[in-house]
């Protein structure tokens, strides 16, 4: 299949996984990818990953508390994707995830099927790369 164009990916960073969403720039759609497992190997992993889905922009879940300010976790994710960086050469986003894994567990759990802590990730992913989609019309991979 020929692809026209990039994806664009984005990660709810956690400390044991990392849920990945994906969108096609044109069609806006985000949707669930994966879970990656935040080990040693995780940057060789995302970057494979990124390469396997041609990405061209990242958007990254910046957590924070409901007043909106700075958590330790924030600055976990802040430096984890610092580290990131020395490995890609993408545009990197930030996007708030206020409450996104709460509301995937919620979906999930209002759909009565069996889901994993992978299947909460991704999803948080994917409410992550739509509110950055909504918000940013104007980026483009």
């Amino acid at each position: 299949m020929l692809k026209t164009s990039s994806d664009i990916l984005a990660l709810d960073v956690g400390g044991t996984r990392i849920g990945v969403a994906h969108a096609n720039p044109v069609a806006r759609i985000a949707s669930p990818l994966t879970t990656v497992i935040n080990d040693a190997t995780v940057f060789e992993k995302l970057v494979q990953l990124l390469q396997q889905q041609d990405a061209a922009v990242l958007v990254v879940g910046l957590p924070r508390n409901l007043s909106g300010d700075s958590t330790e976790q924030t600055r976990i994710v802040e430096q984890f994707v610092l580290q990131l960086k020395q490995h890609i050469d993408l545009p990197v986003y930030w996007q708030d995830e206020a409450v996104t894994s709460r509301q995937a567990e919620a979906e999930l759990r209002a759909r009565g099927k069996p889901y994993a802590k992978g299947d909460i990730d991704a999803l948080a992913a994917t409410y992550i790369l739509e509110d950055f989609l909504r918000d940013h019309p104007e980026v483009k991979a």
